[in-house]
């Protein structure tokens, strides 16, 4: 079975990074197959995680600028 590997970095101390947008990300996981599992990359593959809809939020950027 494939999985789906995201290598998650540390690259800032705040939420304004450059990343890809929603519409971005639902495009390029068109090619994936439906049944793979998605593991996050941490430390250069010392650790791993998993993606669960507990791991997902909302912010509004109001609260960032406050």
């Amino acid at each position: 079975m494939k999985r789906l590997m995201i290598n998650a970095v540390r690259e800032a101390y705040g939420k304004n990074v450059r990343t890809m947008t929603v519409g971005e990300l639902r495009e390029f996981l068109e090619d994936f197959d439906d049944d793979a599992p998605v593991v996050l990359s941490h430390d250069n593959g010392y650790t791993y995680g998993g993606v669960r809809e507990g791991s997902f939020w909302e912010e509004d950027d109001e609260e960032e600028e406050e």
